[in-house]
């Protein structure tokens, strides 16, 4: 049924909406970061980029198109960190159990993250560190991944931990390992590891090894859990769940996610 003659139709008022929210964002967003103290923001932000598959659906589109729509969203995220000063961002991309998904959704998804990283390179804005166990991806992502490191070495600025291939436990067993072998290259016994070994000795073989552990964790698309996500370093990080997910996380969700860790008495497990 067409509309009466001076009744807006809905696309008319969602369009006024959508102009409505340029308006109003710009503003809104820059009077929260004015309010936002500068003693008290986190140096150190991890990030679940969760929900991509979701967002597909959602919108009617598949599954590669939602990873493409969340990988496009990263150098945004990057950009906001830099703006308040935030010195380390670690961004999970692809955890241990994402490995055993079928090949027709894992291939592009790499291919994906590939090409993502790349553009990382390609700004030369940022120092780029990868996080998992890289010899359980594909001999060309892993060589990807260093080469990007090994590119962005010498930029100054803020650290990107980009974490592939990572999943929490296996990060542990990883650092335990190292441990070991490092000890017994000289000549330690185990008797002697046992009687001196703490929670440094493992902290200091990490994949974030000499790194702060992060002050905020943020976790989009409504899910309330960790998952393996950095789970040695978060022992006393704050944690933040937005329900948008990853595509559709904008500046004010990462400003709200601020305000909220600045309201925030942390007590570092005291």
């Amino acid at each position: 049924m067409a509309a009466r003659s001076g009744t807006p139709t809905l696309g008319a008022v969602a369009d006024w909406k959508r102009g409505l929210r340029k308006v109003l964002y710009p503003a809104y967003e820059a009077r929260m970061v004015r309010r936002l103290p500068d003693d008290n923001l986190p140096k150190h932000v991890g990030v679940m980029l969760d929900g991509n598959r979701r967002w597909a659906k959602a919108v009617g589109r598949d599954t590669a198109h939602g990873h493409r729509a969340g990988a496009a969203n990263i150098e945004p995220l990057l950009t906001w960190c830099d703006e308040v000063g935030i010195e380390v961002v670690t961004l999970w991309l692809l955890s241990t159990d994402n490995l055993n998904r079928p090949a027709a959704e894992l291939e592009p998804l790499l291919q994906i993250i590939e090409e993502a990283v790349d553009s990382l390179v390609d700004q030369r804005r940022w120092r780029l560190h990868p996080v998992g166990a890289l010899d359980l991806l594909p001999a060309s992502t892993a060589e990807r991944l260093k080469s990007a490191e090994e590119a962005t070495r010498d930029v100054e600025g803020m650290l990107v931990n980009v974490a592939v291939g990572y999943g929490g436990r296996r990060e542990i067993a990883d650092a335990v390992r190292s441990l070991l072998a490092e000890h017994a290259a000289k000549g330690t016994s185990l008797e002697e590891l046992a009687q001196i070994i703490d929670v440094e000795h493992i902290a200091d073989h990490l994949y974030t090894k000499g790194q702060p552990d992060p002050d905020l964790v943020i976790r989009t698309s409504g899910e309330q859990r960790l998952g393996g996500f950095l789970l040695w370093q978060s022992a006393k990080s704050e944690f933040y769940f937005c329900e948008a997910y990853w595509p559709d996380f904008r500046r004010v969700d990462f400003l709200r996610a601020l305000r909220a860790y600045a309201h925030r008495e942390r007590r570092m497990g005291r």
